[in-house]
């Protein structure tokens, strides 16, 4: 008798156990929409999210030889219809002999809703469903089991930054289909597949997940070689013969849905280690260098950002302060601190502002300030200053713009020169820059915000040595006559600075901001002209000449237009080229083409050097013509989300990046400085 009691109070433990873990979901899910406010006749993306808890999995739409995929069933009120759920790849997970196709990471499977035109605007949408799925361990599994509702109201079909970032995440781990058939045959019990996948085309681990059931047997081991433009796939054969639909995974959770019919395999080849059920897949990450080599990086690269176009007109700057000085030791000291304060200051300033948008889900990249027409606006107003400063137009007794250019050098000039020079010096990416301001976006905040300071300390490093070391600053030339003429001169690449802004400005706002600025430019130079005339007269004139640039500046930025919306279709500057598209690249990819692609943006100086110098020459459109090559051109002038995406996943933050893709053969990227040999070694080897 106790152990018939026994026995059933056990059972009664282990049933009461069982309920608790059915009551909890293991594999909990929570249903999201891209909008709130899908418009008429549009489409909206929901997306279902799971994220197994550690040890559970979730299923694939064909769980393999057990287990459950995802079952939905919708009450939709009447214009709205629902498509297909897309589901991304999974992995195989054999278990006590059985195969299943499983997830075990935090997952999303997309569903489109369509609505009808004939909805009105502010109707209001409810959308329910039923889901069912199956969450398990190695030794148990427990159906789950949720409602799920969203409160929709038609409207624009506006989508936000933040969700419109993370749909583009799941979408972008959704399998593509393949745009040709697979081959398919079957001799006695083996089953093989020919898949056209170019040679040159990126392979880690592949394996063939079957939707077609009675075609393959799950658990059998597969195995596969490339021969050509070709993938051969070979598996056991199980219950009927016929076509088979199917996914394959090509890695880094990437996939490829495909077709088969009947058709001869290619014989021979080499084999190609597929993903076995017990492979671990870590999430794919960009791997980084130490982070010594990325600070000695950023130094490095902000040292050579002195060498490049974008930098000159600051460099004319310094090179007055350090003229005036005369080769006094202290004087110099100071203002090269000074100067090395301000771009510090400058580039720890853009650097904190680029991760607190990243935080707060918007896709920026370096130099995102000058994507603003504001800050350009306020840029073009500074350069116009400086350059009448420079001609000398006018002087701010005790106060300097953008330089010690007064007679009386201070450390406020070098300072605010420091805070210029990083201004119009960052948006350049220059040699050993590019890897460490990638790394930055991916590194924790403490050590991004060194990478930063690094990089500043690097565009000031020329003028602390000269500052800090007798023998190099013995080399200056003294103060002399010649002084005010050099300064003359130098209005000249300020002039043309400015003049850049301005050009920069219409480009992102259109004929409206190209006016705006074309007066606030006279109002700044009938102001200077006004303060030259009273300035001998008026103790407080200096003062109202910066009250009245402030409120030109202010004024400028309330009545600029909004950013010109181009749809992706800005001329491009190379003939037949291509507008950036991750899909069309993996398609021409695809199809074997060779593709040279490369990121530029109005605002980059070294990019657009590039262009006139190496990339848009007879000679290079003559080449790439001849080869066949494509051209793709991602515009980076304006935010572009998908742009900021790639540049990450490539380890880069701004641009330029040039990258070829030949026929045949792995991805290679040219450095950032380029000549027509450079392109043409990249493209013939």
């Amino acid at each position: 008798m106790q152990r018939l009691l026994r026995l059933l109070l056990l059972c009664l433990a282990l049933l009461t156990a069982q309920a608790s873990i059915a009551q909890e979901l293991n594999v909990p899910g929570r249903l999201v929409a891209e909008t709130e406010t899908p418009a008429p006749g549009g489409t909206l993306t929901v997306a279902f999210h799971f994220a197994p808890k550690p040890g559970w999995h979730g299923y694939w739409e064909n769980p393999g030889d057990a287990g459950l995929g995802l079952q939905l069933e919708w009450r939709l009120p009447a214009g709205v219809a629902v498509g297909k759920p897309r589901f991304p790849v999974p992995k195989p997970l054999l278990i006590g002999g059985l195969m299943n196709h499983v997830y075990e990471e935090p997952h999303a499977i997309l569903v489109d809703l369509q609505f009808a035109p004939t909805l009105k605007t502010g109707s209001a949408i409810p959308v329910e469903v039923e889901a069912n799925w199956l969450a398990c361990t190695d030794t148990i599994c427990v159906p789950q089991q949720d409602q799920f509702t969203l409160k929709l109201v038609t409207g624009d079909g506006a989508i936000k930054a933040e969700p419109q970032r993370q749909f583009d995440q799941w979408r972008s781990a959704i399998p593509v289909p393949l745009d040709r058939d697979a081959r398919y045959a079957i001799s006695g019990k083996r089953f093989a597949i020919a898949i056209p996948y170019p040679a040159s085309a990126p392979l880690d681990r592949p394996y063939f997940f079957a939707l077609t059931t009675d075609r393959v047997r799950y658990a059998a081991p597969q195995s596969a070689r490339r021969i050509g433009d070709w993938l051969v796939i070979e598996t056991e054969a199980s219950g009927q013969a016929g076509p088979v639909e199917g996914l394959l995974r090509i890695g880094g959770g990437q996939g490829l849905l495909i077709r088969t019919a009947a058709g001869a395999i290619p014989k021979g080849g080499n084999s190609v280690a597929v993903l076995r059920a017990d492979d671990k897949l870590a999430a794919a990450s960009p791997a980084l260098p130490a982070l010594l080599w990325l600070l000695l990086g950023a130094l490095v690269g902000g040292l050579l950002l002195n060498l490049m176009p974008c930098v000159f007109p600051i460099l004319g700057l310094k090179a007055l302060a350090l003229a005036k000085a005369g080769g006094d030791e202290h004087e110099a000291q100071r203002d090269a601190l000074a100067y090395t304060a301000g771009v510090v200051l400058s580039c720890l300033a853009l650097g904190a502002v680029m991760l607190s948008l990243r935080a707060a889900g918007q896709e920026v990249g370096w130099a995102f300030q000058l994507q603003e027409p504001a800050v350009v606006f306020g840029l073009l107003v500074l350069m116009v200053a400086v350059t009448a400063n420079l001609a000398g137009l006018f002087e701010l007794p005790g106060f300097a713009i953008g330089g010690t250019l007064t007679r009386q050098p201070g450390i406020s000039g070098s300072f605010w020169t420091g805070i210029l020079a990083a201004l119009v010096a960052t948006p350049c990416t220059g040699p050993f820059m590019a890897a460490a301001m990638g790394a930055a976006i991916l590194l924790p905040t403490a050590e991004a915000m060194l990478l930063f300071a690094c990089l500043g300390i690097g565009i000031a490093l020329p003028f602390l040595l000269i500052a800090y070391i007798p023998r190099m600053r013995a080399m200056l030339p003294r103060p002399g006559a010649w002084l005010e003429r050099f300064r003359h001169l130098m209005a000249i690449p300020m002039g043309l600075t400015a003049l850049a802004l301005l050009w920069l400005l219409w480009r992102l706002t259109g004929s409206g901001g190209l006016l705006v600025g074309s007066i606030a430019i006279g109002a700044m130079l009938a102001l200077i002209l006004g303060y030259r005339t009273v300035q001998g007269q008026f103790r407080q004139a200096p003062f109202a000449l910066l009250i009245a640039a402030t409120v030109v500046i202010a004024t400028g930025v309330q009545i600029l237009p909004q950013t010109v919306d181009t749809n992706g279709k800005r001329e491009a500057a190379f003939p037949g080229a291509l507008p950036f598209d991750a899909g069309k690249l993996a398609e021409l990819r695809t199809k074997g083409a060779p593709v040279f692609l490369y990121f530029t943006a109005d605002w980059c100086v070294t990019c657009k050097v590039n262009e006139a110098a190496a990339i848009n020459r007879d000679d290079t459109i003559r080449l790439f013509r001849e080869k066949g090559i494509k051209v793709m051109v991602g515009d980076f002038t304006r935010r572009d989300a998908a742009i900021a995406r790639f540049l990450s996943e490539h380890g880069r933050s701004g641009v330029p990046l040039y990258l070829f893709y030949p026929a045949q053969g792995q991805v290679r990227e040219l450095p950032q400085i380029l000549t027509p040999d450079i392109i043409a070694e990249a493209v013939e080897n």
